[in-house]
């Protein structure tokens, strides 16, 4: 940084004044450092990491990174792999796991993103073998790919060291989480570090309240590595809501008193295993899935569905579902468009299938997700009736016009919303508590929503309104509390 040093005085905390630069100063900045002093400077990660980022001291199991999103948790992550690599070298090597939500996810993640371990821990890497999901290093360490939907692959491997993402979105994480620590037992003082967003649930919480483990973390705000647009962004317009607090602070939320879901009733209704008969990840461009023990075909996944194949229509014994609803609560004007398709099972029993819901779509761009979604449940499941609902206070006969101009053969009931929201919400919550509603998967912006809506009136979620929530309570309401009418039938006189 002789650069540097010849125009600054030489006290000057060379990266300390860096990142109190402005977003375009320091690019300019770090550009005139050159190509070899610009690289060493990114590398030294002791230079600039922020707080909540580094390894803690003394003696632990478990390290948790839980911070808002942009923290830098993978950057946390990738820098701590890369020290027990660096200390193995010319020692006994090390195995490591990397386990996150999917495969797909943890390699395009944790080991190939901007952040992974192929760009912090390049001078370190001897070969990267994908297919295997396997990461060998010189000195003959390696860390190897593990999914949190997947238990089964964790039963038996053992380890040094792991480190987990996004704990709190696997699939199967408390059966995963447990298969993991008892083959952490390698060397003289297993650990594993969990970087996180902080969604609610048992598994973390139980992580966080046990023995050894010590928390660090902290706000987006904190990195200053973040462009500053997106800083301003998010916090205009979270501020003040609970998933601020959640996706931006970083704080594992408890849940608003009085609100009609809980973090534990909807971990309660949420299926361990939502697609029993295919794959657990969304299909790449090109490829075609191989189906799963029923013999049936990987289906194309519909918009928004959360990176899981449609589940499977035999969701219990002697189970399969009679009809699907695509639920629409319209924006007014361009805020979210709330669309989750649901479900009804032979039993009575409801199913939140899918969040399709966008934001900031004209009329025609919203209608079009509506149409998709409903052409895409039809073709998963050909003999179940696929209809859409939508609320007809926005808009009226408007919203009926829009989703015929995207799909001019779609079955099409408005709804008028008489009572309000958290009132037309109150009778769907009562079957999430007495059992009669399933969750296909996790849908982190969709239960921010209902964990906000308050008994008597109130809400307290994100934004100004529950569209998401307020489209699934439509869904929900046609199928399991709307009375349904039979075929006409004509009287013999």
């Amino acid at each position: 940084m002789a650069k540097f040093n010849r125009c600054l005085p030489a006290d000057t905390d060379i990266s300390g004044y860096l990142v109190g630069l402005p977003e375009e100063a320091r690019i300019k900045s770090v550009h005139m450092l050159g190509l070899e002093e610009a690289d060493a400077y990114d590398r030294d990660w002791g230079s600039w990491v922020h707080d909540g980022q580094s390894a803690p001291l003394g003696d632990w199991s478990t390290w948790v990174v839980m911070g808002g999103r942009g923290f830098g948790k993978t950057r946390a992550g990738s820098e701590w792999v890369t020290s027990l690599v660096a200390d193995a070298q010319g020692k006994a090597p090390i195995r490591i796991a990397l386990v996150a939500a999917t495969l797909a996810e943890g390699r395009s993640v944790m080991v190939e993103g901007k952040s992974g371990l192929l760009a912090v821990a390049e001078p370190y890497v001897d070969e990267w073998f994908p297919a295997r999901g396997l990461l060998r290093f010189k000195g003959g360490s390696e860390a190897r790919l593990f999914s949190g939907a997947t238990p089964g692959m964790l039963r038996g491997p053992e380890h040094n060291y792991a480190w987990c993402d996004e704990l709190a979105k696997w699939r199967e994480a408390q059966e995963c989480w447990d298969m993991l620590r008892l083959g952490l037992r390698l060397g003289e003082l297993p650990r594993a570090l969990i970087t996180t967003t902080p969604l609610p649930g048992p598994v973390l919480r139980g992580i966080l309240a046990g023995p050894g483990t010590i928390l660090t973390g902290g706000p987006t705000s904190r990195n200053p590595h973040n462009a500053r647009a997106f800083t301003e962004h998010v916090y205009a317009r979270y501020a003040g809501t609970r998933l601020a607090l959640q996706e931006l602070e970083g704080q594992l939320l408890t849940d608003a008193p009085g609100a009609l879901w809980s973090v534990e009733l909807l971990e309660r209704c949420r299926l361990s295993s939502p697609s029993p008969s295919r794959g657990e990840g969304r299909l790449a461009e090109g490829e075609r899935g191989e189906g799963g023990a029923d013999g049936q075909q990987a289906l194309t996944l519909p918009p928004g569905c959360a990176g899981r194949a449609p589940p499977s229509p035999q969701v219990g014994e002697g189970l399969a579902f009679t009809r699907i609803v695509v639920a629409v609560d319209p924006p007014s004007g361009d805020g979210t468009c709330g669309i989750v398709a649901c479900a009804k099972d032979g039993a009575g029993r409801g199913h939140v299938l899918a969040d399709h819901s966008v934001t900031n779509r004209s009329p025609e761009g919203w209608a079009r997700v509506v149409a998709e979604a409903a052409r895409a449940w039809a073709a998963a499941y050909p003999n179940v009736p696929v209809a859409v609902v939508a609320e007809s206070n926005q808009g009226g006969n408007m919203v009926e016009s829009v989703i015929r101009g995207a799909d001019a053969g779609l079955r099409i009931k408005l709804v008028p919303a008489v009572a309000g929201k958290a009132e037309r919400a109150t009778p769907v919550a009562m079957r999430f508590e007495t059992g009669e509603v399933s969750l296909h998967g996790r849908f982190p912006e969709l239960e921010a929503e209902l964990m906000g809506m308050i008994a008597g009136g109130g809400y307290e979620g994100p934004g100004k309104s529950p569209d998401r929530a307020d489209a699934m309570v439509w869904g929900l309401t046609e199928l399991l509390l709307t009375t349904e009418r039979g075929p006409p039938r004509v009287r013999a006189l």
